[in-house]
Parts: structure tokens; C-alpha cells; sequence
């Protein structure tokens, strides 16, 4: 089966699977459409959640507005984000690690249906320019206005042409202004923006709303610079993405895209831009920023204005990152830095997908695990937190981590600390929100810095076996359960026991005697097996009875 051609074909399919809701109500996009949507990622459990689709929409002013509105259609959750990728949940990983091996160059065409309707010139507010559409406010009560929260800004190095097509907020000022928050300098967009700045001239920029669900798979992720995340997402499609020329700018644009903005980034002077509900967990403040001038509005007739629910995690913001961030690591690991023993890597949705990482690997040894971790470090500069831990923990299981961390790892010996100036001022953890904001508000600020946690959890040594039934009575069990009718089952790693390497021939054999019913064998044995009374290790001197 072909890929979707754009996010219409796709709804359809997540329709037939049960993943989307129509609501048909009127709902106002100010006050209800977030809200309502934000429930089920505080109030369901992951598999009943869908994407929204909304079609009959107004604002706090009572404007009614063609089109509709979609939120968590791309990664409401992870069976929602495996059929965006066309693949089973468990092939997404590797489904993304070979795509990004073999990425596949557009194909430019004259003509796309984004280009439907054309606002430009004298004509771009004859239908109230970004006013025309519904755009949500997502935090209602503390965001400032509605946001474009699924864009994918496209724009071009002023010096080699190469392409960026980030995921940056876009809130909007005017009809025909937005801001842009590059959140750190290292981002492809902020780099060109600097190039434009230091030439004196205006940096061209489109924002691109719905489209193919490749765009937004790959807009989340931080490529390496000289990554065109177009070819990324043709990659993931399996076939070149198609995309037609901007009307005002000279930029190329996915042509089944619902809304293309076109305009210019102004690197002369800043703005403040802000607050807004960010995805770390907590409002970002107002701060300097570039902003974002209209020069045309393109889009399909009845546009579908794709969102990412976003802001306090879970969301579907936090999915998406969680899972191409993962997807991103593991192919830079396995494939460019060779390390072949990494068999997965996971992020936190609650470390907004970024500052708490795992890493899965099978048959290292210690130097092999900090190799691993210190080349992590490296290619994820804003990973706080790395764990590295053997194959029979889940990395995306936050009790089975904890186990290991709890029993594999000694913080005097498997934690290493490191510390760099921060490249981003979006963790409020750095320094305290007066210190911040001076520094946002400085032209070269001296910045916090930030640190690095490494940790090695995986088995240093041979251990005894996992406290748990052998596999083959676990599965055994699962079968019995199956055949009683009991609740679907869904087995987390540890499941069974496991022999870790340190059991003794004796403790085979006394396992063995149990299993044919003779345990007084044992009795009998350990009969034999005395030493005399008394405690045979000393109180430490410290302890006080209580």
C-alpha cells in the first residue's frame, strides 16, 4: 500500500481503526477545544486514546469558522503513531532508523492542491489573512493567544541552500504576525537566521500546516544540521515527497499540504514573544524573539488545521518527540558509531522526551557501557539524565528501571557527572526565573550551566537468578489464563525468571527435586549443612537499636 498522500487519506484510515472522534458540537476554540482534548491524556489510558476532529468551531467573540480542526492524530498514541508510520509498534524504532539511512530527495511538481486558494499581494486579508482560520489557544488562562502548535518551518541556509524543516510554536500576533521561539541557538532555523542577520538581510520562511503525517514525524527531531528533513520524510513513505514552489519566497513546500504561510523572518531587531504553555511542563515567559511577517497564505478549500496537544506531558507532542528522538539515538549508535550491542533506546514522555534517556544493550562490558554513554552525551546535547541497562530490562518501563538502578548500580562507582554552558534556557532547573530572564534579555549573556548524569545499571557480575517462575511455567500460565477468559494481558520485562550467572549446581538440583514433588531431599541436605549459632557477620558500629 502506497503512503498517504496527505493527512485527509490518513484520518480516514485512524477512522477505520476507531482512533478518531467527530465532534460535531458547536465548540469554541478558545476555551473548549484544547481542553477537551487534554482529558484523555490525564484521564484514559493509553490505548483509548484518539485523535479529535472538530468541524463545527467558534470563538470567545461568537465567529464561526469553515474548516476543522485536528489534535492527536499523529501521536495521541503509540498505536496511533504506528499507523501514521505504517508499521507495527514495535517496528517503529528500526522503521525510523532505516529510513534515516536512506533518504529520498522530493520530487518538484508544477501544481498541488495547497495552492487551491492564494492570498497574496492586495488580496492577503480578503479573508481576514490568519484570522481566516480556527486557530486554538492551548492553555487557556495563561496563553496570551491561539498558536500554531504542528507547524513545520521550512527555510534555507543563506550560504549552502541546505534545507531545515523544524517544529518551532508559532503565536500569533496579528493577522499577518507571528513569533517564532528557536528555543536554542543549535537548531537548524536559528543557525540560518544568524547567517541572514549577519548579511543584513531578512531570513524567507514558510510554515506548513497538516500535509503527509511523514512531515510532522520528522519536523520534531533534531537531524544533524545538514539533514534535509524532507528526504527524511520521503524515506519514511517510501517515495519522494511531492512539494511545489512558494508564491513570494523562494522556498518549496509539500504541494498536499492544508495551509502554507509564506514571509520573512526579521534578523534586525527582536520582540517579545510570549508567555506560552511549553512542553518541559511549565509557562515559558516572555522574551526577546524574532518575529514572523506574512507575504502570502496558501491552502486547500476547507482546510484541516492539524495541531500537536502539547504543553504538560503526557501528550501527543511528548509521544511524538519520545518515540523519533528514541528512533534518532538508536540509529546514530547501532549504525553510525557502530556500537552493535545497543538493541533499543527509550526517553520519558515526563522529561518532555529529552532529559531522561535509556539506553538497552545486551553483552557489554563496563568500558564498553561508558563508550556507549559518553558517545550519547555527545550526540545528545540536551539529555540530562542516561541510563544504560542489560536486555532484561524494559527500557520503557519505569518500575523495571528503577529495579536495576536499585540493584545493578552504586552511585560512587557508576555515575560519572558533567557539566557545559547551557545551550537553551527552556529547563527551569538551571537557575532561578529573575537570573533567566536577564539572561534572555542580554545580547551575550554569561549562561548557567547545565550538567549531565550518566549512569551505568547494567550487571557488573554474575548474580543469582531473577525471583521469578521460569519461562516455561509463565508461559504455561499465560496459556491457562487465555483459556479461563481472563483480562488481556500485557507482560512487562522482567516477566520470568531469568539465570543471571552466579547458581550453584546444588540449587539446580534442589529446584529439580521440588518440581518432582521430593523437596525433603533439601530438608534432608540441608540437615547436613550446619555452622554454629550466633550472627556470622558483625553489627556495623553506627547502628542504634530502636
Amino acid at each position: 500500500m502506497a503512503y498517504y498522500k496527505d493527512i485527509r487519506e490518513y484520518l480516514e484510515v485512524l477512522d477505520k481503526n476507531g482512533k478518531l472522534r467527530r465532534i460535531h458540537r458547536l465548540i469554541n476554540k478558545d476555551t473548549e477545544l484544547s481542553p477537551l482534548v487534554r482529558l484523555q491524556f490525564v484521564g484514559l489510558p493509553e490505548e483509548q486514546r484518539t485523535a479529535f476532529m472538530f468541524d463545527n468551531i467558534t470563538d470567545v467573540k461568537g465567529k464561526r469558522y469553515s474548516g476543522s480542526v485536528v489534535l492527536g492524530a499523529l501521536g495521541g498514541s503509540e498505536q496511533i503513531y504506528a499507523l501514521g508510520m505504517m508499521c507495527r509498534p514495535e517496528e517503529i524504532q528500526e522503521k525510523r532508523a532505516q529510513a534515516e539511512r536512506n533518504p529520498i530527495t522530493p520530487k518538484l511538481v508544477e501544481y498541488g492542491p495547497v495552492h487551491e486558494e492564494v492570498h497574496m499581494g492586495d488580496k492577503l486579508l480578503e479573508h481576514g489573512g490568519l484570522e481566516e482560520f480556527p486557530i486554538p489557544i492551548f492553555t487557556p488562562g495563561y496563553d496570551p493567544g491561539p498558536a500554531f502548535t504542528a507547524p513545520a518551518w521550512v527555510t534555507k541556509d543563506p550560504d549552502s541552500g541546505i534545507r531545515n524543516v523544524g517544529n518551532y510554536r508559532v503565536l500569533i500576533k496579528s493577522p499577518t504576525k507571528t513569533g517564532i521561539d528557536f528555543c536554542r541557538p543549535t537548531r537548524g532555523v536559528a543557525i540560518h537566521w544568524n547567517k541572514a542577520r549577519e548579511k543584513g538581510q531578512p531570513l524567507p520562511a514558510a510554515i506548513v500546516i497538516g500535509g503527509p503525517p511523514s512531515i510532522g514525524y520528522c519536523s520534531v527531531v533534531d537531524f544533524p544540521i545538514d539533514v534535509d528533513e524532507f528526504t527524511m520524510a520521503g524515506a519514511l513513505a517510501g517515495a519522494p515527497l511531492e512539494v511545489v514552489k512558494c508564491k513570494t519566497v523562494d522556498l518549496e513546500v509539500p504541494a498536499h499540504a492544508e495551509i502554507v504561510i509564506e514571509g520573512l523572518i526579521n534578523t534586525s531587531v527582536l520582540e517579545n514573544e510570549g508567555p506560552f504553555g511549553e512542553s518541559i511542563g511549565y509557562m515559558s515567559l516572555t522574551q526577546p524573539r524574532p518575529y514572523f511577517t506574512v507575504t502570502c497564505i496558501t491552502h486547500r478549500r476547507n482546510p484541516v488545521l492539524l495541531g500537536f496537544i502539547s504543553q504538560f506531558q503526557p501528550s501527543e507532542s511528548s509521544k511524538i518527540k519520545m518515540l523519533g528522538n528514541a528512533a534518532s539515538v538508536y540509529k546514530h549508535l547501532r549504525y553510525v558509531a557502530g556500537f552493535e550491542k545497543v538493541q533499543k533506546v527509550a526517553f520519558s514522555e515526563t522529561s518532555d522526551s529529552i532529559y531522561f534517556m535509556v539506553i538497552q544493550v545486551k553483552g557489554t562490558t563496563t568500558e564498553e557501557v561508558w563508550k556507549i554513554l559518553e558517545a550519547t552525551q555527545k550526540y545528545r546535547v540536551d539529555s540530562k539524565i542516561i541510563v544504560a541497562v542489560n536486555d532484561d530490562i524494559d527500557p520503557n518501563n519505569f518500575a523495571s528501571i528503577i529495579w536495576a538502578l536499585s540493584t545493578r548500580f552504586q552511585p560512587h562507582r557508576d555515575a560519572r557527572i558533567m557539566t557545559r554552558p547551557c545551550l537553551g534556557l527552556t529547563d527551569v532547573s538551571l537557575a532561578d526565573m529573575e537570573t533567566m530572564e536577564k539572561a534572555r534579555e542580554e545580547y551575550e549573556p554569561v549562561l548557567p550551566t547545565q550538567s549531565y548524569l550518566l549512569m551505568d545499571a547494567t550487571v557488573k557480575w554474575p548474580l543469582p537468578p531473577v525471583s521469578l517462575p521460569k519461562k516455561e511455567f509463565m508461559d504455561r500460565a499465560a496459556e491457562i489464563w487465555k483459556e479461563e477468559g481472563l483480562p488481556e494481558l500485557r507482560l512487562s520485562e522482567p516477566y520470568h525468571g531469568r539465570n543471571l550467572g552466579y547458581w550453584h549446581p546444588e540449587d539446580v538440583q534442589k529446584a529439580q527435586w521440588a518440581l518432582k514433588g521430593e523437596y525433603r531431599k533439601t530438608g534432608e541436605l540441608q540437615a547436613t549443612q550446619t555452622i554454629p549459632g550466633g550472627p556470622h557477620y558483625p553489627l556495623p558500629s553506627d547502628f542504634i537499636k530502636k
